[in-house]
């Protein structure tokens, strides 16, 4: 249990009975035995290691430093400007993906081989450090008595050799990695390397040319939120600087081998086209001239109001989801229309139906909220799966739209409400609990509903949209890079073919895109306009995958005329997070999906991915004699079928007044090179 002066933060290894065999003050040559108690503690985004003697486990002084220059088992003395340096550190603690190192050096005097004295007359002998700052663990032999670890830090420190009366060191070996990548030295058994070369990839990328720390692979699997959010741009260069060592022959690699890197570090994400069931050679189509659309202003309160009848029930449902896709929601109207898109309340219901539904749901909320409410430390010390949901939870919490007033500053409500509809959730889906990312897509719910039990619904709908994307096989993620690498194939084979050749073919600058629906892309206001257009499902399936394929296109011509490599494009598709206009982007999506719908061409998987009924497709083999507009109407989504498709020819301004007009065949489009 954390004691007053222990490092603050969870708990998630501790052990009683943990002894450091001292020299200093030795009788009859046996060594001074000094019991203490080794913790591991998450705190925010670091995991620390922190021993102290059992009589010091109160004493937040005892924090000391070891000599760097000593060698085996080292001398320690209180460094007071550096001690307290380290604990303001740890203390104002708050950057998201700094790292902290509580564990500064001094060299200590000694004179006739004293031991150090201390004002309290005690031995103190405490140490705590980063697990960033790990270099090695050295084990002791088998049958050698007591188990015992010496841990080695980057800076070659060795801290004294902590020996296990109580039980071996394997639960703590297994405890760390968790967190790190440890592998047997080749050239000593007993030594376990942190990062070691063979897995030059464990590194999280948020921390990317700084410290080595979590391995990718367990991250990816663990949190790929986490491990995509930042700094993707810096992966070519932490894979170059980790494959280099100190041999100079190695300083050249070329990007395809760091393109290999990338993939293999990411398990069941490698696209092979040729391998997965049912693909189809994408060859080169005419797909014949892009509309330009444009869109209209938001759907408001009054034009919603007009589609309720006397009971509450929404009239013409299409008719509205059109409206919305097209517009999207004025902001006073979102709090009463998500709660239909996102399939809380029945399109069809009525007002006193979904006033019992909400009744129903209230204490359906509550009773699992309780479930996890009602926990006593005593019963969460004895569950590791449920501590670890709550300190993934508390820690993006604290970094969820932070900026938004509705998230800023200490003791927030939005903040406390954001973290229980998150541990309620646990307990609503036991198998996926929570993953990092999910904060991402329940923010912009809470904002809108303002309220804990509506908001709960809405996002367990919209999970249910999400489920796959954070399954740990990630199937979801990997059918979506590969769909995606078709469509953008269709639209231009030759851009396609460019990204190949940089190895940038795996599409993987788009996985963040597809992972929390473009919610680091857009601002706050942007993303919520973009996901109600997409929660109407118009104008076909799949529309979030036209979105980056438009995205793509608009940053083609920069990508190519600068012949931007591997590393290049990461680094371009990361910036351009908050630079996208929404609204350019969605009359880009839609004219891309009317532009294939049209087309007598369309492959089959293309059809099935934006769920067209191929059959209705008129292709070169078939002689139905069908308009091509009834064949093109009948592959849209019911909501977006029209006698004729309403197509504008202007540059995607908003007009409230929008007529129907002859594509233009001067209409700009994205040619194959």
């Amino acid at each position: 249990m954390a004691a007053a002066g222990v490092v603050s933060g969870k708990i998630i290894y501790e052990q009683e009975g943990v002894y450091i065999h001292s020299s200093f003050g030795k009788t009859n040559d046996q060594d001074s035995l000094i019991s203490g108690i080794l913790r591991v503690l998450e705190k925010d985004a670091d995991v620390i290691v922190d021993w102290r003697p059992l009589d010091d486990a109160l004493d937040s002084s005892s924090i000391l430093y070891a000599g760097k220059d000593s060698s085996s088992v080292v001398e320690w003395t209180q460094a007071p400007k550096e001690r307290a340096r380290g604990l303001e550190l740890l203390n104002s603690y708050e950057a998201e993906w700094d790292m902290v190192n509580t564990v500064s050096f001094k060299k200590k005097p000694h004179t006739n081989g004293d031991a150090p004295s201390h004002r309290n007359g005690k031995s103190k002998w405490s140490f705590l450090f980063s697990l960033t700052d790990l270099k090695s663990i050295k084990q002791n032999k088998e049958g050698m008595g007591w188990s015992y670890l010496v841990f080695c830090l980057k800076d070659d420190v060795v801290l004294p050799a902590l020996h296990f009366h109580q039980g071996d060191s394997k639960l703590l070996i297994d405890s760390l990695e968790k967190h790190v990548v440890l592998c047997e030295s080749p050239q000593d058994k007993r030594t376990l390397l942190v990062n070691c070369q063979n897995k030059s990839l464990s590194q999280s990328f948020e921390n990317l040319l700084d410290e080595p720390a979590y391995g990718l692979i367990q991250k990816i699997k663990k949190d790929p939120y986490t491990a995509t959010m930042v700094g993707f741009s810096k992966v070519t260069n932490y894979i170059f600087d980790s494959l280099r060592g100190s041999d100079p022959s190695t300083h050249q690699r070329p990007p395809s081998e760091m393109a290999d890197f990338l993939s293999d570090a990411i398990p069941g994400l490698k696209i092979n086209q040729q391998e997965e069931p049912g693909f189809e050679v994408i060859t080169r189509i005419d797909l014949g001239e892009r509309p330009v659309v444009q869109r209209r202003e938001p759907v408001s309160l009054e034009e919603w109001t007009k589609n309720i009848d006397s009971e509450g029930r929404i009239l013409n449902v299409d008719n509205m989801k059109q409206m919305i896709f097209r517009g999207g929601l004025s902001h006073a109207l979102r709090k009463q229309a998500w709660k239909f898109l996102l399939g809380y309340f029945p399109w069809d219901s009525t007002k006193e139906e979904r006033t019992q539904l909400q009744k129903q749901k209230t204490d359906e909320y509550f009773r699992m909220k309780l479930q996890w409410k009602s926990v006593s430390e005593e019963q969460e010390r004895r569950n590791s799966r449920l501590r670890d949901y709550r300190s993934l939870i508390e820690k993006d919490v604290n970094r969820t739209d932070r900026t938004n007033k509705f998230y800023e500053g200490q003791d927030n409500p939005g903040l406390i409400l954001l973290h229980d509809i998150l541990m309620t959730y646990c307990m609503y889906d036991f198998d996926l609990g929570y993953v990092q990312g999910m904060s991402d897509l329940l923010s912009p719910v809470l904002y809108v509903m303002e309220n804990e039990v509506d908001a709960f619904w809405c996002f367990a709908s919209y999970m249910d949209q999400m489920h796959q994307n954070f399954e740990e096989q990630m199937q979801g993620m990997k059918t979506q890079l590969i769909q995606l690498s078709t469509l953008l194939r269709l639209l231009d084979s030759g851009f396609c073919s460019y990204l190949e050749s940089q190895d940038s073919g795996y599409l993987y600058f788009c996985f963040r895109w597809l992972l929390i629906r473009f919610k680091r892309e857009f601002s706050f206001l942007d993303i919520l306009r973009l996901w109600e257009v997409m929660w109407t499902e118009l104008p076909c399936k799949n529309f979030h995958l036209l979105l980056c394929c438009a995205i793509l296109e608009s940053e083609k011509q920069q990508i190519m005329e600068k012949h931007y490599g591997f590393n290049e494009i990461l680094k371009h598709i990361n910036e351009l997070s908050m630079k996208i206009d929404v609204e350019d982007i969605l009359c880009k999506a839609e004219a891309i999906s009317l532009q294939m719908v049209k087309c007598k061409e369309l492959p089959q998987a293309v059809c099935e991915i934006l769920g067209l009924q191929d059959s209705e497709v008129t292709t070169p083999d078939s002689d139905t004699g069908e308009d091509e507009n009834v064949g093109m109407a009948n592959c849209l989504t019911p909501a977006f079928q029209s006698n004729s498709l309403s197509v504008l020819a202007t540059s995607g301004a908003r007009d409230d007044n929008p007529t129907e007009i002859t594509v233009s065949p001067n209409v700009s489009r994205l040619t194959p090179a």
